[in-house]
């Protein structure tokens, strides 16, 4: 309601200026006409001024804000998947019984071009991913995941992110499995049911993932050859991985 009210009140002193301005301009030039000609000829041009001001250069701003907040944002995700999604991964790959399947797709080639990802996202819609962890396995995850506990937390209080839904929900995804996992002390003993659970809790998680672990790669390798290589040598899928250069 202030507001408003304060908005009212500056209209009203911004046309008492300019009819101020008129007058003292008739009181000079006593040319009521050519006042006239002035002001039809500046209402006439407020619309364009609309369309250059709202349509085109506020656009354009808006246009540059978002290509350097997900400038921003692409830093963040690069941490999370140095510091955390790339094991995870790793992890969740070799528990997955079909992941030669993914392979096929991740390890040749031609798997970053444009038209290869965009071909892998409409199969992973489809795909049916399965998660099959043993005790072992979801011991070895917890372990690590309650390691990189404070470091998910930091994330989620980086606000940027709201303006990234995809990762926001990937990132919920793996904070949900990071509290399922933390509040257990030890799974080596765990009965089927609570095992089956905590599998499609990995299923979620290995789905946001994937999909949110693509993107990363497509965005590196149009814009950081350098990570874009160490990514490879690095990749979460291979059977065997060398960070090491050889000829």
């Amino acid at each position: 309601m202030r507001e408003i009210y304060r908005h009212t009140l500056l209209g009203i002193l911004l046309i008492s200026i300019s009819a101020v301005l008129y007058f003292v301009h008739y009181l000079i030039f006593h040319d009521s006409g050519l006042i006239m000609i002035y002001l039809v000829s500046d209402i006439a041009f407020i619309p364009l001024e609309v369309f250059l001001v709202t349509l085109v250069i506020e656009r354009f701003l808006k246009e540059r804000e978002k290509k350097s907040l997900l400038s921003k944002l692409n830093m963040v995700i690069g941490a999370f998947f140095s510091e955390v999604g790339s094991k995870m991964l790793s992890m969740l790959a070799q528990a997955d019984p079909e992941v030669n399947i993914l392979r096929e797709h991740l390890l040749t080639d031609n798997a970053w071009s444009d038209d290869s990802i965009k071909t892998l996202k409409k199969f992973l819609v489809k795909h049916e991913f399965n998660v099959d962890m043993t005790a072992e396995q979801l011991e070895e995850l917890r372990i690590f995941i309650i390691s990189k506990r404070n470091f998910l937390l930091r994330l989620l209080e980086n606000p940027n992110l709201l303006e990234h839904a995809s990762f926001s929900e990937m990132l919920w995804s793996v904070f949900h499995l990071s509290d399922e996992l933390g509040n257990r002390q030890s799974l080596l003993r765990i009965n089927e049911v609570d095992r089956l659970h905590l599998c499609n809790d990995n299923r979620r998680a290995y789905q946001y993932l994937l999909m949110e672990w693509l993107d990363y790669m497509k965005h590196l390798n149009k814009n950081y050859p350098f990570l874009f290589s160490f990514a490879l040598r690095t990749n979460p899928f291979a059977t065997e991985t060398r960070v090491e250069i050889s000829e």
